[in-house]
């Protein structure tokens, strides 16, 4: 009998599923019956963009943290493809740093190549997953809102592929329910322009932090302050934004930091990370963990130790994206075709889960941390068909990366780099990323600027 397969989420991850197994059927293997079930009603994940914040039109929390203006914030070169390159999809080589709008073009141009989309159930969350010890299978519920049905299927291996970037961690401060003006968590944050001209606050000192705030200094904002609770981002800030140690409270006006300054704001965007969040697992199957780059009870940072027949995908800490969620699918999909044999017993698995923790707790640079993801990417890809490309040189590109973010955080998007896969030179964008403010796809991909009538 054919083996059937749920893959939960039809975003990056989800769709690296897919292409893995389109990928060994084209070079004549068998592969089980596959369906994916998206709870949106397109592909894509977070890179599907959405106007909508809370709830969607089924009343289903809202996926996406995605928002306009959004550029990638890494050079295109670290996630590119291996099977798939930029220059195939584009036909001709792109700037480094795409917006959202056309990394979202790239990513459905290869499973539209691969022939993937009739696996996938769109606008149809999952409820419920159960594992039946008796029959070895997977019962998975779930909600067809298209024709408002809830059903229930069998299957023999379950992938979760939801991600870990749409459930907001929500802390709260003294004075947040008398504050008179909005206070949102990046999650909901949707478009630069709805700041103009105010004083914004950041709380938090990460990527989102330092990425929203500079969406809205591009769009106008008046002044930007950001606070964090254990060290400043400390990049060099245009002069309208500073940097202060963690809010203590606020007034309807008013914050105040635990240096003892204060300062006008008009709206506090909440910066402080997501939850891995699986509310349709049941405790025997559900991970917990913070986002860091080796979560526990993962062998191989994908296969769920309690039961085998399950697995995560992009559940890490990310510094590669696309090609990583890449080497993992074909990983798992290798395990469930029964290519890669996994440990006879649970504990073995369990000793290599922590001898790769103990390898990160003693991570301390950017360089370390990028250097051991890309070890744990390349032990995966030697496993595999997946074709082997060049970590070194991404190694090196993240350097540069760094570099370049240091010496000007506003201008470390104009930089160009060379494709790992392709050897091709990327050109400069034709307009510097801080005044490109149409950045469509028509917009970027034009040789220069558009001029629009008026």
């Amino acid at each position: 009998m054919t083996q059937r397969v749920a893959i939960i989420g039809a975003g990056p991850s989800g769709l690296a599923q897919l292409r893995a197994f389109q990928s060994a059927q084209s070079k004549g293997d068998d592969i089980p019956e596959l369906v994916c079930f998206e709870k949106q009603d397109d592909w894509g994940g977070l890179w599907n963009y959405t106007w909508r914040t809370g709830l969607d039109e089924h009343g289903e929390p809202v996926h996406g943290s995605m928002y306009r203006y959004l550029w990638s914030n890494g050079p295109k070169e670290c996630l590119e493809f291996a099977d798939y390159s930029f220059d195939e999809h584009f036909g001709k080589p792109i700037a480094s740093y795409p917006p959202r709008e056309v990394l979202w073009d790239y990513i459905k141009g290869r499973v539209e190549k691969a022939g993937v989309r009739d696996y996938i159930r769109f606008s149809t969350p999952v409820r419920n997953v159960s594992y039946d010890d008796t029959t070895k299978k997977f019962t998975v519920t779930v909600h067809d809102h298209i024709n408002d049905r809830i059903y229930s299927e069998e299957f023999d291996y379950v992938i979760t592929a939801s991600g870990h970037f749409s459930t907001p961690r929500v802390p709260t401060f003294e004075g947040f329910s008398t504050f008179g003006g909005r206070i949102l968590h990046a999650h909901d944050f949707r478009d630069a322009l709805e700041f103009k001209d105010k004083d914004i606050l950041l709380v938090g000192s990460s990527y989102s932090a330092e990425d929203i705030g500079s969406q809205c200094y591009k769009y106008g904002a008046r002044s930007l302050t950001s606070c964090y609770r254990t060290a400043p981002m400390g990049f060099k800030w245009p002069e309208n934004w500073e940097e202060k140690p963690l809010l203590q409270r606020v007034d309807s006006n008013t914050a105040y930091f635990a240096d003892g300054s204060s300062k006008k704001i008009d709206a506090i965007i909440l910066c402080t990370g997501y939850l891995h969040h699986f509310p349709f697992l049941p405790e025997s199957l559900c991970l917990k963990t913070d986002n860091r780059l080796w979560p526990l009870d993962l062998y191989k940072g994908v296969v769920w130790e309690d039961n085998p027949q399950m697995f995560y995908l992009g559940m890490q800490d990310q510094w590669y994206t696309f090609n990583m969620f890449d080497a993992q699918a074909w990983y798992v999909r290798d395990i469930i075709m029964g290519k890669i044999k996994l440990p006879a017993s649970k504990e073995t698995m369990t000793q290599n889960t922590l001898e790769w923790r103990e390898k990160e707790l003693k991570l301390k640079t950017a360089e370390e941390m990028f250097t051991f993801q890309g070890d744990y990417i390349l032990e995966l890809i030697e496993a595999t068909d997946y074709p082997t490309f060049d970590i070194e040189g991404v190694r090196k590109t993240f350097l540069e990366w760094k570099h370049h973010k240091k010496e000007n955080i506003m201008t470390f998007r104009d930089y160009s780099y060379r494709s790992l896969m392709t050897g091709t030179m990327s050109p400069p964008h034709h307009t510097p990323w801080i005044d490109a403010l149409d950045d469509s796809l028509d917009a970027y991909l034009a040789d220069e600027p558009i001029q629009k009538a008026g």
